[in-house]
């Protein structure tokens, strides 16, 4: 069977590419269902993308290389085609647009556009061999069982990385890649819970707090949640992407509040009361007992001086933790790392040195931000793609 375009990956930004390919174009995935990690995002919503989504939102080598693709398919690109489809949407924090009523809707939207371009779409479809000669890239095919040959001028690694190994993610593109002489830079985890030895924060798991967690790197304000493996919440995924085994990560409990003034005031008109008992008006009550233990936070607050009140605010203010490690790819949201971007095309994401190779979405060495914005690389990169093949 031979065609124009085989795309790898019924992912985000496989079916963003197969919408705007011009026709001519298949589309394979191993699962049952197209979009998986979108059905299964925002709690079943779909944090489908940021209304700040910007170049500074991702990481990468090169961190120049995602501008122009964003700048050609900005997120006010797919709120359109998410209006145009009919599918409501509300704001959360921090710019996240969600669905208001499931992630199958932008499915069945991409499902839809991507037909109506005139691409097919086969699923339970794996990849056995991946070869290129004068016809272009020969990919053998086990579908249902039987073995199917395919011929394309164009092949489109959408594959993603290799988070969530249980919905089937593996390093089918990285593999592909190399095969092809293209550089593949070191992969790990992203967007992941912290872990830490000995249940050391399990007597307070299922309490949340806000926090400004940061490193020499990065800083970010958010919830932080406490597990019993450890720490998670979207301040810790968001800097989790930045750390590095045996880094030290600061805690800032309360970054919007001016706790020293808070308790020289409570000082003046509850004196008589324990000081565990105020902080417990600003921080859960099994976090100010856990952090009580050591015998510091002892005393009436009339019995605290400014120096001592310096001293609390400036420990809840800088409590320095070192994780021993993450939950790794297992519950990651996304894989730091890939496929270097010096190897593509930043205007179409093609192989400087190999025509007719594509690379896009999580597979690339670039990946975004907690909050919608992993979704607008999906929908920029693939519709990068998409066009450039379409010429």
């Amino acid at each position: 069977m031979r065609i124009k375009t085989l795309i790898l990956g019924a992912g985000a930004a496989g079916m963003m590419c197969a919408a705007h390919a011009g026709g001519d174009c298949l589309v394979v995935d191993h699962a049952k269902s197209p979009g998986e990690k979108i059905r299964i995002s925002g709690g079943g919503r779909c944090n489908f993308t940021n209304m700040y989504a910007a170049p500074e939102n991702y990481i990468s080598q090169n961190p120049h290389f995602c501008k122009s693709a964003l700048a050609r398919y900005t997120q006010w690109d797919f709120i359109d085609l998410v209006g145009r489809h009919g599918i409501a949407w509300h704001e959360k924090t921090l710019g996240q647009l969600f669905c208001d009523d499931s992630a199958r809707q932008i499915v069945a939207m991409l499902v839809k556009e991507l037909r109506e371009a005139g691409a097919d779409l086969w699923l339970q479809t794996s990849v056995a061999d991946v070869v290129h000669g004068r016809d272009g890239y020969t990919v053998r095919l086990e579908r249902e069982g039987k073995p199917v040959t395919i011929t394309a001028q164009n092949l489109v690694l959408a594959t993603g990385g290799k988070s969530i190994p249980k919905m089937g993610a593996t390093g089918l593109a990285y593999d592909i890649a190399g095969q092809f002489g293209l550089p593949v830079l070191e992969t790990r985890p992203g967007l992941v819970p912290f872990t830490f030895g000995e249940g050391r924060f399990k007597p307070l798991a299922g309490v949340s707090v806000p926090a400004r967690l940061s490193n020499t790197a990065a800083s970010f304000d958010e919830a932080l949640l406490f597990t019993h493996r450890g720490l998670s919440g979207p301040a810790v995924l968001q800097i989790s992407s930045y750390w590095r085994e045996g880094e030290d990560i600061l805690v800032h409990l309360l970054p919007e509040l001016d706790l020293f003034s808070a308790l020289r005031a409570q000082r003046q008109e509850s004196g008589r009361k324990d000081l565990t008992t105020e902080l417990t008006r600003h921080l859960p009550a099994r976090l100010v007992e856990e952090l009580a233990q050591d015998g510091s936070l002892r005393g009436r607050l009339a019995d605290q001086s400014d120096a001592a009140l310096e001293a609390l605010c400036a420990r809840l203010h800088s409590w320095r933790l070192k994780p021993t490690g993450t939950e790794g790819y297992r519950t990651a949201e996304v894989t730091l790392g890939g496929i270097d971007t010096d190897a593509l095309s930043s205007r179409t994401m093609e192989a400087k040195t190999q025509p007719g190779l594509y690379v896009i979405g999580e597979a690339v060495d670039v990946t975004g931000w907690l909050g919608g914005y992993n979704f607008q690389w999906a929908w920029a990169s693939g519709h990068a793609a998409g066009t450039a093949i379409r010429g």
